[in-house]
């Protein structure tokens, strides 16, 4: 019970580190948030967990500038060895379910082993989201976009095929782009112009205005325009 409490409460102190213009958090679900004037709107709850920079890339040495972030820590058993070498600068005692990268000109302060402020984020501010959508495997041209499909009665065997898909003599071919059944979804998708109705840093909770994408507990990649 002491290590959880331990560990939350190094996952809470993530004040006075650097600030990037992006960062990573889960997708708890999305709520009903009511703000001051008791107005309602539909919202998304995010959790932040501590991001640790755990590799600083410049032009010299790597050819462009990037901050490397590693969080969500794994257990022993599930770390490899090049992982725990690789992390164990940044403090990590085995590795990292996660390790992004963000691609940006370099702050201020940053350092391997250091932690990512949640004041890089402020209520109001202006973003996009970036996650990836829920995989739902196969589907036809209908599910998939929106297709009218044929006659429903009287004897048809045209229901919800995607018709014809060819040309004339000339081209004689199908056109590039042609919609056809397929995978559907599973695919990284950006919101733009979303805002942040409210931040709980005790909890590590960004309230996001609106929907965005993926599942739950998936990630997604919360950026300032």
């Amino acid at each position: 019970m002491s290590e959880q409490v331990d560990q939350q409460t190094e996952k809470t102190n993530t004040t006075g580190g650097c600030t990037l213009d992006s960062l990573f958090a889960i997708k708890v679900g999305m709520t009903s948030y009511f703000d001051d004037k008791g107005d309602m709107h539909a919202a998304t709850i995010l959790k932040y967990e501590a991001l640790v920079v755990s590799q600083v890339k410049t032009k010299e040495k790597d050819g462009y500038e990037a901050v490397q972030l590693a969080f969500c820590p794994k257990r022993e058993k599930r770390t490899s060895t090049a992982q725990k070498t690789h992390l164990k600068a940044a403090g990590f005692e085995n590795g990292a379910y996660y390790v992004r990268e963000i691609r940006q000109k370099l702050p201020d302060g940053v350092a391997v082993g250091s932690k990512v402020d949640l004041g890089s984020l402020k209520v109001g501010d202006v973003l996009k989201i970036s996650g990836r959508t829920k995989g739902k495997g196969f589907a036809g041209v209908v599910k998939r976009w929106g297709m009218a499909g044929g006659p429903a009665t009287h004897g048809s065997g045209f229901h919800r095929r995607p018709g014809s898909i060819g040309n004339r003599t000339w081209p004689g071919r199908v056109m590039p782009g042609k919609k056809f059944p397929g995978h559907m979804g599973d695919r990284n998708v950006t919101v733009k112009n979303l805002s942040i109705l409210d931040i709980i840093p005790e909890e590590n909770v960004i309230v996001i205005g609106g929907p965005v994408p993926g599942a739950m507990n998936s990630l997604v990649q919360l950026t300032k325009v």
